[in-house]
């Protein structure tokens, strides 16, 4: 049995060789099959059901058992991660473990087609520097994202000063559901 340390570098490789071999839809095929329909099928189960009481049912305990710092918030119109530090992509930065183009692309991979289904829509930005948030909403809310701070207060990692590093890109994603419609800009 490998470690969690390691499925990270296998996991990351394995996202990296799918693409090479079969292209972005064979690579989005397997974050929708093997993770949203498979591994985390019982997340997909607790958020149709619950809704928003799901999400922080599953990410509440998921988030505090992988480690990392992170703030998650829960109102009657979103729910929000801010990710502060991502054990998963801080473990492949620290050890220079990066072969795929995007690893962080791989969470809206599974994350995205498990909303949809449920019915809600997705606003998310990433850094690649293992920082990203996220705000989930009823896909019939038409509201745009918060402002920096407006949900979480001080916790909102959009207001920690490495939030845009110096040449960066910020990946980000609009009502979206796809790993497919973001879009970046530089910083």
């Amino acid at each position: 049995m490998i470690g969690v340390y390691d499925f990270n570098g296998h996991y990351e490789w394995t996202f990296a060789w799918l693409e090479a071999e079969g292209g972005p839809p064979l690579l989005r095929e397997y974050w929708d099959v093997a993770i949203h329909q498979d591994s985390q099928s019982h997340a997909a189960e607790l958020i149709r059901q619950k809704g928003f009481a799901g999400m922080q049912e599953y990410w509440g305990h998921t988030l505090n058992q992988e480690g990392g710092t992170h703030a998650t918030t829960a109102t009657e119109s979103v729910f929000r991660i801010d990710m502060h530090d991502c054990p998963s992509k801080g473990f492949l930065m620290r050890n220079q473990l990066q072969q795929h183009r995007d690893y962080c692309d791989h969470c809206i991979g599974w994350i995205g087609p498990l909303l949809r289904r449920a019915g809600f829509v997705i606003d998310h930005q990433h850094n690649h520097c293992g920082q990203c948030w996220w705000e989930m909403r009823r896909a019939t809310d038409a509201a745009p994202p918060s402002r920096p701070g407006e949900v979480t207060g001080a916790r909102d990692v959009r207001l920690r000063p490495d939030w845009k590093p110096k040449g960066a890109a910020l990946d980000t994603y609009s009502r979206a559901n796809d790993p497919a419609s973001k879009h970046s800009q530089q910083e």
